[in-house]
């Protein structure tokens, strides 16, 4: 029994390990969400070739609908069968090219898995940490740093929008109060332009007082001699 159990080492840790299998592989026929992409997709189809029936096309072109109406029929049927052609070929190139059969699939499992815990009161702290993909682990880590981030970013910028909003209403009101300055200045300065004014008239009027003062004892000089 020793022998045994020492010759393979791997068994018991084996049954031990914590680690759950890997998870299967994304079957690439079409799930439920799948299915109804297509489904949805070939109704649209189907109503738009039928919106394009041949009364309606033959009314295009009512020449050829009453002497040809055969080869008219024709190439309406081309046209149809060209169009449906064309609108397959491309959904099948944009599902291939975005891997939508993978990723709907990918999405039905995971929905399940959430009803799944959901039923069974399990939630995200029952699920292990080494069960997690690299980027899930990477977005888990950084997403409370992140937030806290977004957080404090948001705060500085709100304080920012209210200290300039406080700046502008201070410039306004400081602009309102250089707005009343000016015109009490420009008051000021038409008063003193009326006074010099009336100062420089006021000394014209005394300069010919004195000079007529002036004459008249000039000319009572002349006469007591």
């Amino acid at each position: 029994m020793t022998e045994d159990s020492n010759s393979n080492p791997n068994s018991s840790r084996d049954l031990a390990s914590p680690s759950p299998p890997p998870p299967a592989p994304v079957p690439l026929t079409p799930g439920p969400r799948a299915t109804v992409l297509q489904k949805t997709f070939n109704q649209a189809l189907l109503r738009t070739l039928r919106a394009n029936s041949y009364a309606n096309f033959s009314g295009c072109f009512p020449t050829p609908a009453k002497h040809v109406p055969a080869s008219l029929e024709s190439v309406w049927r081309q046209l149809n069968a060209k169009l449906e052609e064309s609108a397959r070929a491309e959904f099948e190139d944009i599902v291939h090219e975005r891997d939508a059969i993978r990723q709907l699939n990918e999405l039905d499992r995971l929905m399940g898995e959430a009803r799944h815990r959901r039923d069974h009161g399990q939630g995200q702290g029952d699920v292990a940490p080494h069960t997690l993909t690299p980027e899930e682990l990477y977005r888990a880590r950084l997403a409370p740093h992140l937030q806290e981030a977004h957080t404090a970013m948001n705060a500085k910028i709100e304080s920012t929008q209210n200290e300039n909003a406080a700046l502008s209403q201070r410039v306004q009101s400081q602009r309102l109060e250089i707005d009343g300055l000016m015109s009490r200045l420009e008051s000021v300065i038409a008063d003193l332009e009326g006074a010099a004014t009336a100062a420089t008239q006021f000394s014209a009027e005394n300069n010919l007082r004195k000079e007529a003062v002036q004459m008249e004892e000039e000319v009572k000089a002349r006469s007591d001699i």
